[in-house]
């Protein structure tokens, strides 16, 4: 009976330091602020629906058009 409360404290204390290295590791290697917001990353809702880029020319964005053209 004490075989199962030994397991259960090892597989419970592993997925805690497993939870605060994966936490401590994304904290310091983390996203930076304002990263979902840009138009470039694709993020969902981040830009509103509109033709223009923001960030190149309107050459390069023609550019860009043509090639998903047929």
């Amino acid at each position: 009976m004490s075989n199962i409360y030994l397991r259960t404290a090892i597989t419970v204390g592993a997925f805690v330091v497993a939870f605060m290295l994966g936490y401590t590791i994304s904290a310091r290697t983390g996203t930076e602020p304002g990263y979902f917001g840009a138009v470039e990353t694709g993020a969902y809702g981040a830009a509103e629906v509109s033709d223009a880029v923001e960030g190149i020319s309107a050459e390069e964005a023609e550019y860009y058009k043509s090639l998903t053209e047929e």
